[in-house]
């Protein structure tokens, strides 16, 4: 069983995104785009709230890519 490396930089950097309660465009591989702020991660997936109080449960593997929203 893997652990979840908290000294991974993408799991750091989703970690400040929480603590700062930083929103996020988050695209994936589909082509969808999904803007909130992450609640928690673990080895396999990122929590999503959006603006409408909506969460969503993310895989990692259908994230594209993922940003902090300006």
């Amino acid at each position: 069983m893997a652990t979840f490396n908290t000294n991974l930089p993408s799991v750091r950097i989703v970690q400040n995104f929480i603590k700062d309660k930083q929103v996020m465009e988050i695209k994936l591989i589909t082509g969808d785009v999904i803007t909130g702020e992450a609640r928690w991660q673990d080895d396999d997936c990122i929590a999503v709230v959006e603006s409408n109080n909506q969460q969503i449960i993310l895989w990692r593997n259908a994230i594209a890519y993922l940003k902090a929203k300006s």
